[in-house]
């Protein structure tokens, strides 16, 4: 019988789902290797003996991904390649109960709000004096800030209250101690994140709160973005505009799901506003912010969408003109209050709803950036791929959004500096420019 080594522990994270998932993740790394474990994050070299699987459970498609991920380690473990498998996260918040009875070969399965649980099986302590302290995953030049937890908004499709709990708001002076850290550790852009940005600081200090967290933030010395991500549109604070128009280093960006275009529909989203509401917010936006780039999400296929609810939905997105956009085909989630209502939609007109919008937003972001040709603008360099240097501008957040290309073998630049690109060309999603000067 062969003797089992004393080779240490080596432990692989694995993240799916959104970036709040992977700040969770990054907290893990961060604890873990603060108690002297060995822990890498999506490790390529598939050399760890325990594999840490950080679910999502939002929409039927990250469940199904996240539950293949755990059969194909779980399977792993069965060959002998791994010895143990640990399953934490969204999913495993919501279907703790089924998922210990589907896939026993599970070491353990833990909750989103159960990180002090889970060191434990490594003998590990939740170390206090690491909060604000965070090892990133992404590129170092921009980090995800994580400005609250949990969600107390009704809508109709959400499962993420059963996953995520009520909203909890993190203190202003934690928030800017952690970006302190981060800047001290060369981030220069800091994406703020939340189930949902508007609420922020209701809870703790008993009142809307976001514009003193974006003034602190914003005095952080080496930061030179700030973005805005998922703010609620019902309740939104307005004074976050005026600190966006005075202060430079909060970007000229919101992103803000809006969920539909009409009224009957946001009714059925139990989403606490209507159309008119809606475009009344967003002209204020323009108006407050010239220059503001808007980006949202949307729902197709909603319980109860008729076409012509739809048509409306269309003629919005025309109308409105988003920078930037992205569409959802509707999800029916167990527990939540739409799930009482039929899914009465197709499978397929629900996809088909989904693109006649995309084919809309395609033409408007591609009238968009032909505007921006001849333009010279300030980019975030990112990475090289493919013989390019690919970077971003101040309307446009990682992974989601368009991209600015400069050729590596004309121009160099270095990844995580900004640079100033006047744009050349220009197609639905992507920006192409060379270095004013070079």
């Amino acid at each position: 019988m062969k003797a089992k080594g004393l080779k240490k522990d080596k432990v692989n994270i694995v993240t799916l789902g959104c970036s709040k998932n992977l700040v969770d993740s990054e907290v893990m790394l961060t604890q873990l290797k603060g108690n002297g474990i060995d822990t890498t994050h999506e490790s390529v070299n598939d050399d760890a003996n325990i594999v840490v699987i950080n679910t999502c459970g939002f929409i039927d498609n990250a469940k199904q991904e996240s539950v293949d991920t755990i059969l194909r380690y779980v399977d792993a473990k069965e060959e002998g390649l791994v010895d143990k498998v640990y399953v934490t996260g969204c999913l495993s918040q919501r279907y703790k109960d089924d998922l210990e009875v589907e896939i026993p070969q599970v070491d353990a399965f833990f909750g989103t709000m159960e990180l002090p649980a889970l060191l434990k099986k490594f003998k590990a302590d939740y170390k206090h004096e690491l909060v604000g302290e965070r090892i990133t995953t992404t590129s170092n030049h921009y980090a995800y800030l994580k400005i609250s937890e949990g969600c107390d908004r009704p809508c109709s499709f959400c499962a993420i209250p059963l996953m995520r709990g009520k909203h909890r708001s993190r203190p202003i002076e934690e928030l800017v101690t952690e970006a302190k850290n981060l800047a001290r550790n060369g981030t220069k852009e800091l994406l703020l994140i939340a189930q949902d940005s508007t609420y922020y600081g209701l809870d703790i200090y008993k009142k809307r709160n976001l514009a003193e967290l974006l003034r602190n933030l914003s005095d952080v010395e080496g930061i030179e973005w700030i973005r805005l991500h998922y703010a609620f549109p019902t309740g939104f604070p307005m004074d976050v505009l005026d600190v966006m128009a005075e202060r430079d280093n909060i970007c000229n960006y919101l992103d803000i799901p809006l969920q539909h275009g009409s009224t009957n529909v946001l009714k059925l989203m139990r989403r606490g506003t209507t159309r008119e509401k809606t475009e009344a917010l967003l002209a204020e936006m323009r108006k407050r912010v010239p220059g503001i780039a808007i980006r949202t999400t949307l729902i197709a296929g909603h319980p109860g969408e008729t076409e012509e609810e739809f048509e409306e939905m269309l003629t919005f997105v025309k109308e409105s003109r988003f920078d930037r956009l992205g569409i959802f085909t509707y999800s029916h989630e167990e527990n939540t209050h739409a799930y009482s209502m039929d899914d009465d939609i197709p499978e397929e007109v629900k996809q088909e709803r989904a693109n006649r919008v995309m084919q809309i937003q395609e033409e408007i972001s591609y009238e968009i950036n032909q505007q921006k040709i001849g333009q010279t603008m300030k980019v975030l360099i990112d990475r090289k791929e493919s013989g390019n240097f690919i970077g971003r501008t101040e309307h446009d957040s990682p992974e989601v959004d368009n991209e600015v290309h400069i050729d590596a073998k004309k121009h160099y630049l270095r990844i995580g500096d900004f640079a100033e690109i006047k744009i050349t060309d220009a197609t639905e999603f992507d920006l192409y420019g060379e270095p004013v000067g070079q």
